[in-house]
């Protein structure tokens, strides 16, 4: 079925949707990973954007319950240059096509992703409509700019949930208090942004009992709860354009033990007194090199993200911890006074190696040293 690309820069290209008659409009953004894209499509981050792949052949290992990040797929469309309707994996239990389709989103194929990604690289993130019903080429780029975009946009209350949940044997369970059954030592507070799976994995694989809350609940309500310490979790949009949370984060500032992730870190950036800004284009993929200046080491990292704290605004008591060795952005911070850190990127993916993991065991040791 044939697909019109709308660009809100004039741009008009054709695919095929290989997921039947849809539409969809978005910020149109790319992703660098060779694999993983189960994980991208189920990342809460990428709500509001339609994510099309580098690699040139998406679909040919299937999908599976194990690799959910989330419990549904949060960009509106999937772009790729070939789709592989017939997996061979052992783990596959079903293919791409139906996924999307299960879940309401739009896949198209048989577009120059290489072009695409370009474009993007020296236009940036654009305003864009991917749609089977209008082939008209002037009403899809007057449609893609008509639409309001992501900045300033409280994304986070879409994909957040609505209530307290615990993490327990690997699977989200209704409650309101710490799990009972684990034998984690240390009681986390995670605040669910657009939380993903695998950090509720690495954190009670780190000896942690983990409560997840609703974004806006209140720093007195955390610490009644008496936990050891404090997750601020990824998420989509403009960090500046959520409400309900900055004040709380500054009020927990010195009481806990913090630890942010992408969303989350812009977030403690705000709560430190700094300011964000949008970036070109984003980082978005398994193979971005970050440099720690604590140890001048390079972790290969996994990044989804278009926002970024601007490291001059930084008060002169946070320390830049992290830099992004392509652009020199700012990836991670620490307080130098408050047992308070953050990253831009993500440590509980790994995009083949393990570079990161050791995030979490720094919370842990801070949450020992609090104890």
């Amino acid at each position: 079925m044939k697909a019109l690309i709308g660009l809100e820069n004039g741009t008009v290209m054709t695919a095929r949707s290989f997921t039947g008659p849809g539409e969809a409009v978005g910020e149109i953004v790319f992703n660098t990973s060779m694999s993983g894209y189960q994980e991208v499509l189920t990342d809460p981050s990428y709500t509001g954007q339609l994510v099309a792949m580098t690699y040139p052949l998406i679909g040919n290992y299937g999908v599976n319950p194990e690799d959910m990040e989330s419990a549904g797929v949060h960009p509106r469309a999937f772009l790729v240059r070939e789709y592989q309707g017939q997996p061979s994996n052992y783990r596959s239990t079903g293919n791409l096509a139906d996924f999307l389709k299960h879940y309401g989103v739009l896949g198209v194929e048989g577009l120059d992703t290489r072009m695409l990604t370009r474009m993007i690289r020296t236009t940036g993130a654009m305003k864009a409509i991917i749609t089977t019903e209008d082939m008209d080429e002037a009403s899809v780029i007057r449609r893609a700019r008509e639409w309001s975009g992501l900045v300033g946009r409280d994304m986070v209350e879409r994909v957040a949930s609505p209530v307290s949940y615990r993490w327990e044997n690997g699977a989200p369970v209704p409650g309101a208090g710490f799990p009972t059954t684990a034998d984690g030592r240390f009681k986390v507070v995670a605040y669910d942004f657009g939380i993903k799976y695998n950090q509720l994995r690495l954190l009670t694989r780190k000896g942690c009992r983990v409560l997840v809350v609703p974004a806006t609940t209140s720093a007195e309500e955390v610490l009644a709860l008496q936990p050891d310490g404090v997750f601020l979790s990824n998420g989509p949009g403009d960090p500046a354009g959520v409400r309900g949370v900055v004040g709380n984060i500054q009020k927990l500032l010195g009481r806990l033990p913090i630890f942010g992730i992408c969303l989350g870190h812009q977030m403690l950036g705000l709560a430190y007194g700094g300011t964000t800004y949008k970036l070109k284009f984003g980082h978005r993929g398994g193979n971005q090199p970050v440099k720690d200046l604590l140890t001048g080491k390079v972790e290969i990292t996994s990044q989804n993200h278009g926002f970024c704290v601007d490291p001059a605004s930084l008060p002169a008591n946070v320390e830049v911890t992290h830099i992004n060795l392509n652009d020199g952005s700012l990836e991670g911070m620490r307080h130098r006074e408050w047992p308070a850190f953050s990253v831009q990127y993500h440590p509980e993916y790994a995009p083949g190696p393990h570079d990161a993991e050791y995030l979490f065991d720094r919370f842990t040791q801070l949450m020992e040293q609090a104890s």
